[in-house]
């Protein structure tokens, strides 16, 4: 049964704004990273990596390298005996990512040689020294002239395709409607940019074992794969994930460059360790996004829709991994939040000469979200219709869940009326209107515009279980272990309100430890917003077991039953019921478990059934200068359902992020290539990053529709802020261009842009 949480906030926690946990020593002394960790003896990692796009490997002259000062060891493809990195696609084995390239590379970036020396500085200066030659071959960046086959990357598949899926669309599925509007999307390629960039340590400790430090958000997935790729029994593998300054998505996957860090402190015998620069970052770890759209929606004159179509086509990058998946995703939330009743979605996934696309905030389902929303207000333009009523007259009502959609996702609950309804009611959006169309009739410079977003997200997407652990200590606290491996989301602070909702055990008395193989047993990760959810649940269900446990054994010694016995209002222990002086502590109980063998502890791996759908609205409000193209964000308004809310404070930082990374997308950020395949944007200089002076302060309200998916009652939310905004915001400023017959300019929304558009 779902967890009641008290609604006595000196009795509850769930659910009431309490401080991070983590934040006293992230502000203070900081956090330990693998960039602060050092070992006697160790050696530095800087790769060798390809400075074209595409091109034959001639050969690779390591001899003037490997005379510099520092260095210890230099090796190039020919020295790694390690097979290919396999991809998801075991039909097209050529596509299989080498460790270091063997023949040809296919990306700017992409690692030919590894050298190791005793200093960071003797590593990138010998990296320098070492020759390539290259045989130049023609370059595909655009992933709908890969569709073409004019350049192959894998000579061996005969074509760029990695995966396709959906059939030959049914012109007759349109043939009930009064209006029929089309519209091509790009979402553009997107650069995770997370705080710390990707590293790794490995070595090998006292016992002869390979002990492995990350920055990752799945420490297990990490160890499967070293003992797998290093043919090690898995006993012999110690992962530690220390403190990540942020993933993202990205840090779910692992890379050559982080596996190698481990063969060669095998093969050396001594730790190694590399921390790449801010430009490596950039080219190197994953992409996201990276989707082109082909939209077409028919409705009756009403509004009422009848029809949609979605063909994609999906840019991997050179090597396919996760990112050429993710279209079915975006299948699976293509109706987004509305009642649609014939869909038809079509993808095709492509190589091209440029970085992996990988998990990115939201990963895949920012574009669906996007696509309905975009070509929803496209739609009510086409009917001189408010884009809000069209939006009103197609949701799925809240009696209808749970929902099936036309694409195979079945919704648990929501109420998509009601996050529209609050969000009319906070923004005043009527005003707006009015404010607007004042404006216009002035002939004012500055225009404005008022874009609404009404986006479902699916979260643990991939419906699986997670680890929990909970165990009294000898000091009377609690110590937690978790399967999660956080990255910023707060999990320590989230944890323990959990666990001290059911003991009321003080948080500063509450341990949790996650991030390490050796004392997590097992666990899945952290993406796909499915901590809470999943984690959560588990330190939940854990917590409930072991707090019985401890009730039994309070219940003898002080001879009562145990359904009795309650925790006390200090949470220093337990008495029963309305006899506040009969108590023992938890202290007191720690050691009469032991010595009666009845250790109060239990660990469990909670799963759900199927995955859970959060929702919301957004409403961005922007100002546009026709004369610069130049866009202000003034007013930005989300209300997002999550389910029950466990941790408010925790669940606005997620959505504070989420909105700017959203926004982020919509007005500034593109990983862009020239014609051949050389980055463009591939640093912070040219990388448009936002920050807080883009941003107003954001106005966030929280609607809960609690699901029955798991006791807590709680859906994911890392991912809605960002799901939400983007369509938001691109909404709002093509509802400013509208009056100038403007239709749909592809994001980043940058002033160029507009200005050029405005302009023909």
């Amino acid at each position: 049964m779902p967890v009641e949480f008290r609604k006595d906030a000196v009795l509850s926690i769930l659910g009431n704004k309490v401080l991070r946990l983590e934040d006293p020593k992230l502000l203070t002394v900081g956090g330990t990273y693998v960039g602060d960790l050092w070992l006697e003896s160790m050696v530095h990692v800087s790769y060798v990596t390809s400075t074209v796009a595409h091109a034959r490997i001639i050969g690779v002259d390591l001899e003037a390298a490997a005379s510099m000062p520092g260095v210890v060891a230099i090796y190039s493809s020919k020295d790694v005996e390690l097979s290919p990195m396999a991809s998801m696609f075991r039909d097209k084995p050529a596509m299989n990512r080498p460790f270091l390239a063997k023949d040809r590379v296919r990306f700017v970036g992409e690692p030919v040689a590894m050298v190791l020396a005793t200093s960071q500085e003797a590593a990138i200066d010998a990296a320098e020294m070492v020759l390539v030659e290259y045989d130049p071959l023609p370059v595909v960046v655009d992933p709908e002239r890969a569709l073409d086959a004019d350049v192959v990357l894998y000579d061996e598949v005969g074509s760029n395709i990695v995966t396709s899926f959906g059939e030959a669309g049914d012109e007759t599925i349109f043939g009930s409607c009064d209006v029929v509007v089309s519209l091509k999307i790009i979402n553009q390629r997107l650069a995770p940019a997370p705080l710390e960039v990707r590293s790794a340590m490995a070595t090998v400790d006292k016992y002869g074992r390979l002990l492995f430090y990350a920055s990752t958000q799945t420490p297990h997935a990490v160890k499967t794969l070293l003992a797998k790729v290093l043919k090690l029994d898995p006993t012999q593998v110690h992962v530690i994930t220390p403190d990540v300054g942020g993933g993202f998505g990205a840090k779910a996957t692992q890379y050559p460059e982080e596996i190698l860090v481990a063969w060669a402190a095998l093969k050396l015998g001594r730790p190694v360790r590399w921390v790449e620069t801010r430009s490596e970052n950039m080219v190197g770890l994953g992409h996201g996004r990276a989707q082109v759209q082909n939209l077409t929606l028919g409705a009756l004159a009403d509004g009422t829709i009848q029809a949609y179509r979605v063909d994609v086509i999906q840019d991997s990058g050179a090597y396919p991994s996760i990112g050429a998946f993710l279209p079915i995703l975006t299948k699976t939330m293509a109706s987004g939040v509305y009642d649609i009743p014939k869909i038809e979605f079509r993808s095709t996934s492509v190589v091209t000469n440029t970085t992996p696309i990988v998990s990115y905030r939201g990963a895949g389902r920012p574009e669906a979200t996007e696509a309905i929303e975009r070509i929803i207000d496209v739609l009510a333009r086409k009917l001189d219709m408010d884009p809000v009523e069209v939006r009103r007259i197609n949701l799925i009502s809240k009696d209808r869940f749970p929902y099936d959609t036309g694409t195979g996702a079945t919704y648990d609950v929501g109420d998509y009326e009601g996050a529209l309804d609050m969000l009319m009611e906070y923004s005043n959006y009527a005003e707006l209107r009015r404010e607007q169309k004042e404006r216009l009739e002035t002939s004012s410079k500055q225009v404005l515009g008022v874009g609404v977003s009404v986006y479902v997200e699916i979260t643990n997407p991939f419906p699986n279980s997670e680890f929990g652990g909970v165990e009294l200590t000898k000091d009377g606290g609690l110590s937690i272990r978790s399967g999660t491996s956080p990255h910023g989301q707060g999990h320590r602070t989230a944890w323990s309100m959990v666990a001290s909702e059911i003991f009321g055990i003080p948080l500063e008395k509450i341990q949790v430890i996650t991030g390490d193989t050796d004392v997590v047993p097992h666990g899945v990760g952290t993406f796909g917003s499915r901590s809470l959810q999943l984690g959560g649940a588990a330190v939940h269900e854990a917590s409930v077991r072991a707090f019985e446990m401890a009730r039994e054994v309070a219940a003898e010694m002080l001879e009562a039953s145990p359904s009795d016995i309650v925790p006390t209002p200090d949470g220093d222990g337990l008495n029963v019921v309305g006899v506040p002086t009969s108590k023992v502590t938890y202290a007191e109980i720690y050691e009469r478990s032991i010595a009666i063998g009845k250790k109060v502890t239990h660990e469990l791996d909670f799963s759900e059934t199927n995955s859970t759908f959060p929702f919301g609205a957004h409403l961005a409000v922007v100002e546009v200068d026709i004369e610069t193209g130049k866009v202000e964000l003034k007013r930005f308004v989300a209300v997002d359902d999550a389910g029950r809310i466990v941790a408010p404070l925790l669940a606005e930082g997620q959505v504070h992020g989420g909105i700017a990374q959203g926004v982020a997308q919509a007005l500034l950020e593109e990983f862009s290539y020239d014609q051949r395949g050389n980055p463009q944007t591939g640093n912070l200089s040219d990388y448009t990053f936002i920050s807080a002076m883009e941003l107003p302060s954001f106005e966030v309200s929280h609607q809960e529709t609690p699901t029955h998916l798991n006791p807590l009652g709680a859906k994911g939310i890392g991912e809605s802020g960002t799901i939400g905004s983007t369509p938001a915001v691109h909404n709002a400023v093509l509802d400013a261009l509208a009056p100038f017959g403007l239709i749909h300019i592809d994001m980043p929304l940058t002033p160029q842009k507009i200005w050029s558009a405005l302009s023909r």
